[in-house]
């Protein structure tokens, strides 16, 4: 799992933004040598999933704004864990066995805002 780095900039977060996109920055690399085992990899950037950072009794961070970066999203909603578990799935199986290599975004169009 990486982030979307790519798609702008990600202040007060450099260790964070820098480990990610280090991680997408390998995976052609990586699954190169991986494909000589037999093993696939994939890269998937989810966009904002809320894992919890974005509850109230779980965050460490201000949520004053959050109501309207939420309306501000494409569906007016910001991804489940379900979302891009749904992507790794279909991966896992036959039909998505010939994705290799690739950093694939699935965030709802949050990317293209």
């Amino acid at each position: 799992m990486t982030s979307g780095q790519i798609h702008g900039a990600m202040v007060g977060e450099v260790a964070y933004a820098a480990s990610k996109a280090a991680l997408a920055g390998v995976t052609a690399t990586v699954a190169a040598e991986l494909l000589e085992l037999g093993l696939v990899l994939n890269t998937i950037n989810p966009g904002p999933v809320n894992t919890g950072y974005m509850d109230p009794e779980t965050t460490d961070r201000s949520l004053d704004d959050l109501d309207e970066y939420i309306s501000s999203t494409p569906f007016g909603r910001v991804g489940a864990p379900a979302d891009p578990a749904e992507l790794i799935g279909w991966l896992a199986t036959s039909a998505g066995s010939w994705v290799v290599g690739q950093v694939l975004t699935s965030d709802g169009g949050f990317s293209l805002r």
